[in-house]
């Protein structure tokens, strides 16, 4: 069964918008984990807009799920996954000034790069992830880098859904199909929440991880985080049934 692993990179960005240390982000990460989240996840940017390099050592201690730690593998990115020890590190293509990730990798041109990033990684034990879009052709070059999973890029997938154009999965099973035949796991993230989850699930239920953050965070103004967290899980639950 696919496991929730909770993005609180928006609780950062709250948290800095005022300075200080409110909402408190090492306590959140403690009661998402009481309240059922079996992961979490963290993007750390070079300006520090959100999670902070420091963030992401502060948190090591308290984390007792997985921590997936997601970012461009620059040099300091690089020393600061390979001093914490990760359990997982998701590498994503992002530029210095994007608002959020909004692509995965080109593996064809960017083969090479990722696999000395991947072997380094690998030495240290730590389980690799690459942000991919849903394209069956790029798994092939994804394969030769020597990476653990792929991580679906979902964002289209949920404007498509969004707008009522369930079609767009074909795409997502086609690629996640393709990684399985290559022995890659399939993970998958970036704009999924209550309404277009159980439908990706259900079409694609071998799939081992979901970081959710934006719509999740978003919910819990309103629900509360446990309930919030209690009602993602019954939904990835409730896709299992179908």
């Amino acid at each position: 069964m696919v496991r929730l692993s909770v993005n609180l990179n928006k609780i950062a960005t709250l948290r800095n918008s005022r300075g200080g240390n409110i909402p408190d982000l090492i306590q959140i990460a403690i009661d998402s984990q009481k309240f059922g989240a079996q992961g979490i996840t963290v993007h750390p940017r070079p300006d520090g807009r959100h999670i902070t390099y420091q963030d992401v050592y502060d948190l090591k201690s308290v984390i007792k799920t997985e921590l997936n730690i997601e970012g461009r593998p620059t040099t300091k990115f690089m020393n600061l996954v390979l001093d914490i020890l990760p359990k997982q590190v998701t590498l994503v293509p992002d530029s210095d000034h994007v608002k959020t990730s909004n692509s995965g990798w080109d593996t064809f041109i960017y083969q090479d790069f990722l696999t000395e990033k991947i072997q380094k990684l690998k030495k240290k034990g730590i389980r690799t992830s690459i942000f991919l879009e849903p394209e069956p052709k790029l798994v092939s070059f994804a394969s030769k880098t020597g990476t653990d999973r792929i991580e679906l890029f979902t964002g289209n997938y949920a404007l498509g859904y969004m707008k009522g154009n369930k079609e767009i999965i074909y795409s997502y099973i086609a690629t996640a199909k393709k990684a399985m035949e290559y022995n890659l796991s399939v993970n998958a993230g970036h704009d999924l929440n209550l309404e277009n989850l159980s439908f990706l699930i259900e079409k694609i239920p071998f799939l081992k991880e979901v970081s959710i953050g934006q719509s999740l965070i978003s919910d819990t103004i309103y629900m509360g985080l446990e309930n919030t967290i209690q009602t993602y899980l019954k939904k990835i639950y409730k896709a299992y049934e179908k």
